[in-house]
């Protein structure tokens, strides 16, 4: 795909200083970048490179536009903007609709004739899949299952029988949606497994990184809203609930029960223990544990690092008795107040 500077400039909204005709082909570094690619400047930590950059444009906020020695597309977001002109600069293809001879389809299936069905997939009975939507080579799709249009499942990927998948999702290699949540009942020396009736519903333009693994509910389903975008490697419980639009990157695990609200953030290996109710708009920084619900918007952060192994044994002793310690310096102070 190749649109001049001002071509971008009225489809992304942005204001272009420069060469209005000037042809762009591709996106690239600042670094890296030839004169037919355009780059962007979102992080200040890469400020030095602006000045020599060999990119045909750039994409920054107002501040840097006098230190950039190409044309530029003026933008508040630039980071946003470049990620929509990298998609229409790059779009992913179209792959050719049929099914695979391979592939095993049950009868009963609903598909229309735009599906692609790839080598060695399965979709079981009454599933019914939208238009556009990729089965990759060796997914499995189960029955009953619901696929709304353009949706693509990348090789590998399980969507256990019932689970219902929005529009426009994006499911890596690995990702398995509606298998068991983790329930069981102690009884004495034992553990007796609670049956998992419930299902998945995920919403639209919803993208689930590899190896990501969704549980299906208890009782009633776990539900992922739109736009909710799953790092690598991302576990969710049954019966959580994900507003719109929340984002989580990889190792990120959200327990039993959780009710999460829209717009929030979790960082790398975030933990959240079961049955806590998470507000709008909060965000939790890298390796945060989650012990308690919260209620307002904000950044949160709250991890223990990583120490010695002798010293961190007599600091977590001396953790242990640091309610008791507190309590005690409180009782002193009231004794020399004399009140």
């Amino acid at each position: 795909m190749s649109a001049t500077l001002v071509e971008l400039a009225e489809r992304f909204g942005c204001e272009l200083r420069g060469d209005a005709e000037l042809p762009i082909s591709n996106v690239g570094t600042l670094l890296s970048a030839s004169s037919s690619a355009i780059s962007f400047l979102a992080n200040p930590a890469y400020r030095s490179q602006l000045s020599t950059t060999n990119a045909g444009a750039v994409i920054l906020e107002e501040r840097y536009a006098q230190d950039c020695p190409v044309p530029v597309l003026i933008s508040s977001n630039p980071y946003a903007v470049y990620a929509r002109a990298a998609q229409f600069l790059h779009p992913r293809p179209v792959p050719e609709p049929g099914i695979d001879s391979s592939a095993s389809v049950a009868a009963d299936a609903i598909l229309p004739k735009s599906v692609r069905i790839c080598a060695q997939a399965v979709v079981g009975a009454g599933t019914r899949i939208g238009e556009s939507v990729v089965i990759g080579e060796g997914s499995v799709v189960g029955d009953n299952v619901s696929i709304g249009e353009g949706t693509q499942l990348a090789p590998r990927v399980v969507l256990i029988d019932g689970v219902d998948i929005g529009k426009r999702c994006i499911m890596h290699s690995g990702v398995i949606v509606g298998s068991d949540g983790f329930g069981f009942a102690r009884d004495q020396e034992s553990w007796v497994k609670v049956p998992q009736l419930g299902s998945v519903v995920i919403g639209d333009d919803v993208e689930i990184g590899a190896n990501s693994t969704i549980d299906c509910g208890t009782i009633e389903d776990t539900i992922i809203g739109d736009g909710v975008k799953l790092d690598n490697q991302v576990q969710i419980a049954h019966n959580v609930r994900v507003g719109a639009h929340t984002i989580m990157s990889a190792l990120t695990g959200i327990s039993g029960s959780t009710i999460i609200g829209k717009r929030c953030m979790f960082g790398g290996a975030v933990v959240v223990v079961g049955h806590l109710t998470i507000c709008d708009d909060a965000v939790f920084t890298f390796h945060s544990t989650i012990l308690q619900s919260i209620t307002e918007p904000g950044t949160y952060s709250g991890a223990l690092s990583a120490d010695k192994a002798n010293r961190w044994r007599r600091n977590a002793a001396r953790f242990k008795n640091l309610d008791e310690a507190v309590r005690d310096q409180r009782s002193v102070r009231v004794e020399e107040s004399g009140d």
